[in-house]
């Protein structure tokens, strides 16, 4: 998550806090599953997170994801995010400030006929001091993730708390529901439906949506991507497109 703390810009904050939310969930999707790297490979990914409404922009371009299977069951995480935001009254903004480091770790193995369960807290990390893109405070999101599979239909979701320090915040809950099936080996296609409490006594809370997928160029590059909108209290369109690696 990047966190913006404008004071004179309450529109980019909303954007920039709400929504800009750089995949400590499951590329594209903003809900995670709790199923980590295998031992001893990787995932890269280069991406681009955006949000858009009428007067302003928000997003990442880009941010770089490396996630490492380091024992069996659990994967180590790291995002390193270059932000941008841009409205029609104060012009745009380009910068470094949070880091993202994570612990993915499943604890329930899934079965034919019980699911795989796991958790991935998130800890964002004050890196670079940038008052456009943090308030200077870490960050802890801890949730719990659920998947189940059914041939080439696959679902997961769950929900998490995010611990948010600072100047007129205040706690709050992610919780997501996705669904994809393999349409081929080379392409999946899926959607979410996700909610979003208020995270400062002067927002709202937001329900919304993604719909897309991913493109197997080959057995270690793919290309993901989503398209969403809002359908609750804010009117916003968000996208995310990628490539991953895998070794």
């Amino acid at each position: 998550m990047l966190i913006l703390n404008k004071k004179n810009s309450a529109l980019i904050g909303i954007l920039i806090f709400l929504f800009v939310q750089p995949i400590y969930a499951g590329p594209p999707f903003n809900t995670d599953d709790p199923q980590p790297v295998e031992f001893r490979h990787w995932e890269y990914y280069i991406s681009s997170i955006n949000t858009f409404q009428s007067r302003a922009w928000s997003g990442t371009s880009p941010h770089l994801e490396v996630n490492y299977g380091l024992v069996r069951n659990v994967q180590v995480h790291l995002l390193l995010p270059m932000n941008y935001n841009y409205s029609q009254q104060h012009g745009g903004n380009f910068g470094y400030a949070n880091t993202e480091f994570g612990l993915k770790y499943r604890f329930i193995q899934e079965t034919e006929n019980t699911p795989q369960i796991g958790t991935f807290p998130i800890v964002e990390i004050p890196t670079v001091r940038n008052s456009d893109f943090s308030n200077g405070k870490a960050q802890i999101y801890i949730p719990v993730w659920v998947q189940k599979s059914w041939g080439k239909l696959t679902t997961y979701g769950g929900i998490g708390y995010w611990i948010n320090p600072g100047t007129n915040n205040k706690n709050w809950i992610f919780s997501g529901w996705e669904i994809q099936y393999d349409i081929s080996s080379i392409v999946t296609f899926g959607g979410e439906l996700y909610y979003h409490s208020a995270d400062t006594p002067d927002h709202k809370s937001v329900t919304a949506f993604n719909i897309g997928g991913m493109i197997n160029a080959s057995q270690k590059t793919h290309f993901i991507f989503s398209l969403g909108h809002s359908l609750t209290n804010e009117s916003f369109f968000s996208s995310y497109v990628g490539v991953q690696w895998t070794i």
